[in-house]
């Protein structure tokens, strides 16, 4: 794995100490390229609120945990979450480029939780081939594309010959994080199989990510035939108005990249400050149904604490109408 990054000698919102504090109580860290960006940003910027360490993360409300979505009660060996029957999580890797401030996973991933070893990874390897459900297996983490384009080769060549397994989804920031690593031998990697489909899960948050350098790297995945989708986080200060998710779902339609998922906010330690209720979500989604092509519409969802899954949040279109804005009958 490449490690170039800008060390945690902290700069960010709140006093030194403060931030000091953050760095010691969760992984700090960011790349040249996002440093670049947020030069002379202020504490608004969205780039600054994702990246960026915030004395408010030291902050935890009682309802927070460090494992917000239960990834550790589906989790039968290393590297392996097991949630659904026809697909499982393989996390091969569990640092980042970059560490984003409100992470679900901020409590296991950072310096020292590396990756898995060899022998751990052939046994989550061999699991996979012993679930005659599975149908897709979806590499996350951590970042996955961190890894070296032979060990995502040796992956990929292994999930091909697993009969059963038809998709492979990687998901990532790398684009985001760090466009240049983005090469052409990743690409070539990502897409060895001969009867393996890689799909490629893109996080992205806000417009402005959109870059030239970040355009570039998505091109060459997508110019592969690589089919993309997007992840993206409702988050207080970043993206919580029409504007800035209408800019954002459209910048990755342009970029041939389906919106996906939102994701409400997870109870992830010290992310408070990101959260909104639910019901300004739904509200937020209502106003861009009707000026958003449904192209570029994602499904608001909640992944449930507990190991439960995800579920839609809505909103429930009849029920809403009473607003005046839907027909009086509903006839079908």
């Amino acid at each position: 794995m490449m490690t170039d990054t800008v060390p945690p000698a902290v700069s960010g919102i709140g006093t030194a100490p403060e931030l000091e504090a953050v760095a010691r109580r969760y992984a700090v860290k960011t790349t040249p390229f996002l440093e670049a960006l947020m030069a002379g940003a202020g504490p608004d910027d969205p780039l600054v609120r994702q990246f960026r360490p915030d004395a408010r993360e030291l902050v935890t409300t009682p309802d927070e945990v460090a494992d917000p979505i239960g990834d550790d009660a589906k989790s039968p060996l290393p590297g392996i979450v097991h949630r659904y029957p026809d697909r499982l999580l393989l996390k091969p890797v569990h640092v980042c480029a970059a560490y984003c401030r409100f992470c679900f996973r901020r409590e296991v991933v950072g310096p020292g939780s590396e990756a898995l070893n060899d022998a751990q990874l052939d046994a989550a390897l061999a699991y996979i081939a012993a679930q005659p459900k599975v149908w897709e297996v979806i590499l996350t983490g951590g970042d996955p594309l961190l890894l070296s384009p032979r060990r995502i080769r040796r992956i990929t060549e292994a999930l091909d010959a697993v009969p059963q397994v038809e998709i492979v989804r990687w998901h990532t920031r790398l684009p985001v994080h760090d466009p240049a690593r983005i090469t052409c031998d990743l690409v070539t990697a990502l897409t060895a199989a001969p009867r393996l489909v890689p799909w490629v899960a893109i996080h992205a948050n806000h417009a402005d990510e959109f870059v030239p350098e970040v355009v570039a790297a998505v091109r060459r995945l997508a110019d592969a035939g690589i089919p993309l989708v997007s992840q993206s986080v409702l988050l207080r200060g970043v993206n919580d108005t029409p504007e800035a998710l209408e800019a954002l779902f459209r910048a990755l339609v342009r970029n041939r990249i389906k919106p996906y998922y939102l994701h409400h906010p997870d109870l992830a330690s010290g992310t408070s400050h990101f959260r909104l209720p639910v019901e300004e979500g739904r509200a937020l989604m209502k106003r861009l149904r009707g000026r958003v092509s449904g192209l570029g519409l994602p499904t608001y969802i909640l992944d449930r604490p507990g190991g439960l899954g995800k579920v839609p949040l809505g909103p429930a279109w009849p029920e809403d109408w009473s607003d005046g804005t839907g027909p009086d009958v509903l006839t079908y």
